[in-house]
């Protein structure tokens, strides 16, 4: 049976850090922060993120599609769009598999 989990927030991930390493709260906050701000301005740029042992989150281009509207049916176009995928690796996967 799956259970019901909370979210971790980036105030965890800092509260970790303090715990873990000793630096202040704030310390932690601007570590995380730096952190995320590196990945979002390389997925920006058009670079793919890889984490060993995690995942990568990877960069996809859609090209022009034409897409229909479910309530009246009417065929519509869904303009060209970049999308962010995740892919965990196989060690993630074999954690949470687990359990």
């Amino acid at each position: 049976m799956m259970r019901s989990v909370g979210t971790l927030t980036r105030a965890d991930l800092a509260e970790t850090i303090n715990r873990k390493m000793g630096l202040s709260r704030a310390e932690s906050l601007d570590l995380v922060e730096a952190i995320l701000a590196h990945m979002c301005g390389s997925m920006s740029d058009g670079e793919n993120v890889k984490i060993s042992g995690f995942g990568s989150f990877v960069l996809r281009d859609k090209k022009e599609r034409i897409g229909r509207n479910p309530k009246t049916g009417v065929e519509v176009p869904i303009t060209p769009r970049r999308v962010i995928t995740f892919r965990a690796s196989q060690l993630l996967k074999d954690r949470i598999a687990k359990g």
